[in-house]
């Protein structure tokens, strides 16, 4: 008998002379269910019934969820019903990882948030790369290490991600970024060298590197 099985024979036999029987309790056990699709739009409301008489909740950009019927121009998951304008196939990608990133502009800053009640500025990255089906790591320190491609400030284009310490922001042009902007409580397009200076004038911060993906 391995080691491991004969001590845990021992110890029940010892809690059977203490107690002269044993509790086990019962946990439930939540099945993985797998998704099928995706919320492609800043939310989606969500219905009770495959009619808009009745919004229950919402739901946030980049939300997983099992379709298992469609009626009309709704998907029925769990016990609610979504329209199905506001859902994408768990496949789906994107050409340009973050061609849907303005959804979120005026978005309020919220530490730790990630969703379209408020977010933070590595969120703002992750949930792209969530809804894309790549990894991201959800704090700036680490997505840092984890992009690999250096490239200088003066040759930065679209798509590229610029960071500070403990801040990051995505370029849209050559000259415009947007980023979830902590000191004006929301996320922002702003400009590119203006925030940079910005940023040196009011937390002493210079950019320590710019990542391509």
């Amino acid at each position: 008998m391995p080691l491991k099985n004969l001590f845990l024979v021992c110890k029940i036999s010892l809690l059977n002379k203490l107690h002269n029987h044993i509790y086990i309790k019962k946990k439930k056990f939540i099945a993985y269910v797998k998704p099928t699709h995706k919320v492609c739009t800043l939310f989606a409301d969500i219905y009770k019934y495959p009619n808009e008489s009745k919004i229950s909740k919402k739901l946030t950009y980049g939300s997983k969820i099992r379709i298992r019927n469609i009626r009309s121009n709704f998907g029925r998951f769990e016990n609610y019903w979504i329209k199905t304008d506001c859902i994408e196939l768990i496949s789906y990608k994107n050409k340009n990882i973050f061609s849907k990133i303005k959804i979120f502009e005026d978005i309020k800053y919220s530490w730790g948030g990630k969703s379209y009640r408020g977010l933070d500025c590595s969120a703002l990255i992750q949930l792209f790369f969530n809804y894309n089906n790549k990894y991201c790591p959800r704090d700036a320190k680490d997505q840092i290490r984890y992009f690999k491609k250096n490239i200088k400030l003066k040759d930065i284009r679209q798509n590229d991600i610029i960071y500070w310490k403990g801040h990051v922001a995505v370029a849209i042009s050559k000259t415009k970024l947007i980023h979830a902007y902590g000191p004006r409580k929301k996320t922002l397009i702003m400009n590119i060298r203006k925030t940079i200076e910005l940023i040196k004038k009011t937390a002493n911060l210079n950019v320590i590197s710019v990542k391509r993906v």
